[in-house]
């Protein structure tokens, strides 16, 4: 007899080949159902997005509700080498023009670990509409955007400085949605004074023209000079249009607040940062980033009280007056 053959109940032969090709059928089965069970995992992975990214990392020591707001980027520009497993958070910084912002920003930029990377939306092409504008964000979300603010490899936080005009407003429900799915957390900064604002707007309008520095247009200074020079000029308001003006950026702010208050995010005020040494510690515990002292070489232009600021002054202050906006004449919130 064959060592392999076998009988049936019945006695009858079982020819080996046919049990042969029985355990082969058995055995592309299980594989065929192993491979079908390791595919459905890996797409159960993939939509988990950054959980996928990390999953060769360990779990970041952060609360679970914050798990949304860590993430692993892999940019495809270079490699994040020993800092791979480094967790980034995402965040965006929500302003105006004039409000502190560009000071803030380089405040940030002076720590290690934050990239700030400036107004990426101030060229229409980048904003035309909800696509280019959320795929000009995945970029710089995931660490592609190179600019001299990029720390790159070892950055802890990333984002980037969005004003009002442009166009955060009006695409913000697309935008909130696009945020809040991708775990940005939102830094809104403006100015409790508006009317300091204003000043300072078409003071800048003005040397746009003028280029007063030299035949160079400077929105910022580094040197207490360059700070006086364009002090120097003083604009004259509009009387007729003054509280339009201020209510109109008033309005602005409040439909900003309402329209992203479902997004993780925190409120500052450029005067807070003026007067409250702890605002800064704030803003990277918030970012939950090492606390550090942060440094900028930017010099402040307009720092005299404000009569000396405006051509018209006794106009505007008779105008403001007796009005809601009077607390913006004695300028006691500006304490440097």
């Amino acid at each position: 007899m064959h060592p392999y053959s076998l009988k049936s109940s019945k006695g009858a032969p079982f020819p080996s080949q046919v049990l042969v090709f029985f355990i082969a059928l058995l055995g592309f089965y299980a594989c065929y159902l192993s491979f079908n069970q390791i595919t459905l995992e890996n797409k159960g992975e993939g939509n988990t997005g950054d959980e996928q990214r990390g999953s060769n990392c360990r779990k970041p020591n952060v609360p679970d509700e914050e798990l949304h707001y860590t993430h692993f980027p892999k940019p495809t520009s270079y490699s994040r080498g020993e800092c791979s497993c480094t967790p980034v958070r995402f965040f965006v910084i929500v302003s105006m023009q004039r409000s502190g912002s560009g000071w803030f920003e380089t405040l940030l930029n002076s720590h290690p670990n934050i990239s700030s990377n400036g107004e990426i939306f101030n060229r229409i092409d980048r904003r035309q509409n909800i696509s280019s504008i959320i795929r000009t964000l995945d970029r710089l979300y995931n660490l592609d955007w190179l600019t001299s603010a990029a720390k790159n490899e070892c950055t802890a936080a990333s984002g980037l400085k969005w004003m009002l005009n442009q166009g955060i407003l009006d695409n913000h429900d697309d935008i909130v949605s696009h945020l809040n799915k991708k775990g940005v957390s939102v830094i809104f900064l403006f100015r409790r004074n508006t009317l300091r604002r204003l000043i300072s707007l078409l003071a800048n309008e003005y040397d746009r023209d003028a280029k007063q520095l030299n035949g160079t247009h400077k929105s910022h200074t580094h040197s207490r000079e360059e700070a006086e020079i364009l002090a120097k000029f003083k604009p004259e308001l509009d009387i007729s249009t003054l509280i339009t003006n201020i209510r109109n950026v008033e309005k602005s702010i409040r439909d900003c607040l309402r329209y992203f208050n479902s997004t993780r995010h925190m409120v500052l005020y450029y005067e807070d940062i003026i007067s409250n040494s702890n605002a800064l510690s704030q803003v990277q515990e918030f970012l939950r980033v090492p606390v550090r002292k942060l440094v900028s070489k930017q010099v402040k232009i307009h720092t005299r009280p404000l009569p000396d600021l405006v051509k018209n002054w006794e106009e505007v202050s008779s105008r403001l007056n007796r009005t809601e906006y009077a607390q913006f004449l004695d300028g006691a919130d500006y304490v440097k």
